[in-house]
């Protein structure tokens, strides 16, 4: 990948969910896309995935058709049945017309035969991550701070706070607790994606660096021993 390349997919970073048995295909898009500052969840298992799909929060999911348990147009139907909206790229060996018009009435909203070229991938990417930021603006605030999920910026009284990529995928994740306590591995999973080869105690340097940027402005980050890590407001 050129660096022209990385530099047009890292527009928007963004939360990717990636859902492929072939091993080396999926370490082999994982690294592409980490690569351009996006986090990125891994999974092989289809019913593993269908499960993972109906909580997380992801803004586009990669999903291949040929899957073990579960198969991606059954996982793709699931979501839409259920009104989750989120862009979706399938990937499949299978080439023929008739399997693309299967999954595009499944409600892919893109479809990638392979063997692809990761330049090609990328595209369908960042076609598909337009639609995503394009959205209207989601903010939240807690504390001093308000937390743009669309821009993936957060401001304080004085304007934005100078907070890096991975810090802002652990506020999330603690932000969508919404002040209930959250495990150091759902933590490590927002940082690096389910399935890294990370260990968990880079958790709490991630969490210390983030506590001493938001105390300031009101926010606050406990630990609970034992169970994980909480945010609120100070009062």
């Amino acid at each position: 990948m050129n660096l022209a390349s990385a530099k047009s997919l890292e527009r928007a970073a963004l939360r990717i969910v990636v859902v492929e048995d072939n091993i080396s295909v999926a370490k082999g898009v994982r690294y592409y896309l980490q690569d351009a500052g996006h986090a990125v969840d891994l999974l092989h298992n289809g019913a593993e995935a269908a499960a993972f799909l109906r909580n997380d929060d992801a803004d586009i999911v990669v999903l291949d058709i040929n899957l073990p348990h579960t198969d991606g147009l059954t996982i793709l139907r699931g979501m839409r049945a259920r009104e989750d909206m989120r862009p979706v790229l399938l990937l499949t060996a299978q080439s023929e017309t008739d399997d693309k018009i299967k999954g595009l009435d499944a409600g892919a909203d893109d479809y990638l035969s392979k063997p692809f070229e990761m330049e090609e991938f990328g595209a369908r990417i960042r076609a598909l991550s337009r639609r995503v930021t394009d959205q209207p603006k989601q903010v939240a605030k807690i504390g001093e701070v308000q937390f743009d999920r669309t821009a993936r910026t957060i401001e304080g009284p004085n304007g934005p706070l100078d907070i890096p990529r991975r810090e802002i995928a652990l506020f999330e994740r603690l932000w969508l607790a919404d002040g209930r306590v959250v495990s150091k591995q759902l933590l490590l999973d927002s940082l690096y994606g389910t399935g890294a080869d990370v260990d968990e105690p880079v958790v709490e340097v991630y969490v210390s660096r983030l506590r001493k940027r938001l105390q300031p402005h009101g926010v606050q980050i406990i630990v609970k021993r034992g169970l994980g890590y909480m945010m609120q407001a100070v009062t």
